[in-house]
């Protein structure tokens, strides 16, 4: 295990300060030009807002005082600064905003894009340097072909600086296509591609699958997000910190077999855990609800967990469950479970292992709400299947032969009247996968042992504190 369950606190005494320029704001910025203080200002005076939360990432929040002061100023609105939000930085966190009932939320930083439930959101990435001359030097070296079929895709903080990068392609490149921010209501044209609060249009005839990526920005879940998604088109980018380009080497088949591994030990799982890790993105209820009929007509048991981040000591306070499932945004679904004692896959994952109307077609869906009643990726649950109608299906982890049949929701017991009925806790465990593993262990907790413990009188403790009892002698 790379991480451990307790610790003396030493790491977080001696982590290294990340210089400023190397994480948030350039030294060279303004502090008005990079968090774009006029058009923030602007939202909330022109909204009459008079409760904003502002929320950092952590490299930011040097700077939020100073911000959240300017910004008072600016609108005459009370600002309220959230820093180590519930959940990832990228996502709104609408939560921590309500506590101070704010009306508003200016999110700075990187972001998912990601829609919201609530609350009205402006996005401001911050500024970042982008060398425009270096990275067309960079993209003619990667394609030499003037007639190559490109998307150029980027990360939020370089998007001020495409319009220059495109002067500078489009005259060499006609086939050059630039991804734009979704701030409206889109009409379906035909080559529309929206995905990731993104969207651009392809030659329809020529098809995204024989376009080349681009992108602009460094390493990292972003980008494996698109890789994953994309993963039929071949990938470069450009670092703007080193100012270094590259064909992207990410191993995207062996990525997707990863997956897919997981999917077949999903297959396997009898108990599901479905870990809530977000709370401001849009239909998350929804998809909360749509998780746990699946589950139930896959004929296995779910339990719902809300413990913010996820991290392998807390989700092995469930040894019970023999896999989660994790609730997030795009960026943040794509968890690394080598660390975690059970496996955890995204909802998308999950029903391909229930819903036996659902193939795997070679296309990777990160984004939950694309799986909704509805929406484009949706496969509607097939008919209850008996037992003796359904095919068998052998684990390929385990070589053991599972059934395939699908159920329905079982009907409530009869109540009758009143009157309270007493259920052995035998019977409890067998309707119960957690209370059947607490049965399964050797130490169930504290037994109450009424009537077996002997009574004595009360008499008086030790009096002081952990580091100097009163009866102890002092030095």
């Amino acid at each position: 295990m790379a991480t451990a369950f307790s610790s003396d606190g030493a790491e977080v005494m001696q982590r290294a300060v990340i210089p400023a320029e190397a994480s948030g704001r350039p030294p060279t910025t303004r502090l008005e030009e990079f968090y774009e203080l006029e058009r923030a200002a602007a939202f909330v005076s022109d909204n009459g807002f008079t409760k904003v939360a502002l929320q950092f990432p952590d490299e930011l929040l040097p700077d939020s005082a100073s911000l959240a002061s300017k910004m008072e100023a600016a609108t005459g609105a009370k600002m309220y600064i959230l820093g180590d939000t519930s959940y990832g930085s990228c996502c709104v966190d609408e939560v921590a905003a309500e506590h101070v009932d704010a009306e508003a939320v200016v999110h700075y930083g990187p972001a998912c894009l990601s829609p919201c439930r609530k609350l009205p959101v402006l996005h401001v990435f911050g500024r970042k340097q982008l060398d425009v001359a270096r990275c067309t030097e960079v993209f003619r070296e990667l394609y030499p072909d003037p007639l190559a079929h490109v998307v150029v895709l980027n990360e939020v903080a370089y998007f001020h600086s495409l319009d220059n990068l495109a002067s500078q392609l489009h005259p060499i490149y006609p086939n050059v296509v630039f991804s734009q921010l979704d701030n409206k209501e889109l009409q379906p044209v035909p080559g529309l591609v929206q995905k990731f609060g993104r969207h651009f249009v392809v030659d329809s005839q020529h098809g995204l699958d024989n376009y080349t990526m681009f992108y602009v920005g460094c390493e990292g879940p972003e980008l494996t997000n698109f890789m994953l998604s994309w993963n039929r088109c071949p990938f470069s980018s450009f670092n703007p910190q080193t100012g270094q380009g590259r064909r992207e080497t990410l191993d995207v088949n062996r990525a997707l077999r990863r997956r897919l591994y997981l999917v077949e030990r999903a297959r396997d799982a009898q108990v599901v855990g479905i870990v809530v890790g977000t709370l401001g993105v849009a239909d998350y209820l929804s998809v909360l609800e749509h998780l746990r009929g699946i589950i139930q007509q896959a004929g296995k048991r779910a339990y719902t967990l809300a413990v913010g981040k996820p991290n392998p000591a807390k989700l092995a306070n469930f040894l019970e469950v023999d896999i989660f499932v994790l609730v997030a945004c795009p960026q943040n679904s794509l968890l690394d479970s080598a660390d975690f004692y059970r496996p955890v896959v995204t909802p998308y994952e999950l029903e391909m292992a229930c819903n036996p109307a659902r193939t795997w077609t070679g296309s990777y869906v990160t984004d939950f709400r694309h799986l909704l009643p509805g929406a484009c990726e949706h496969t509607p649950f097939p008919n209850k299947v008996s037992e003796a109608d359904s095919e068998p299906s052998i684990s390929l982890i385990t070589g053991e032969l599972r059934s395939t049949c699908l159920y329905t929701a079982p009907d409530p017991e009869p109540s009758c009247g009143t009157s309270v009925t007493c259920r052995s806790y035998m019977h409890i465990a067998e309707s119960s996968p957690a209370a059947s593993f607490l049965e399964s262990r050797s130490w169930r907790g504290l037994e109450q042992q009424l009537g077996q413990s002997a009574v004595t009188k009360a008499v008086a403790g030790r009096r002081g504190i952990a580091i100097a009892y009163e009866d102890e002698p002092s030095g």
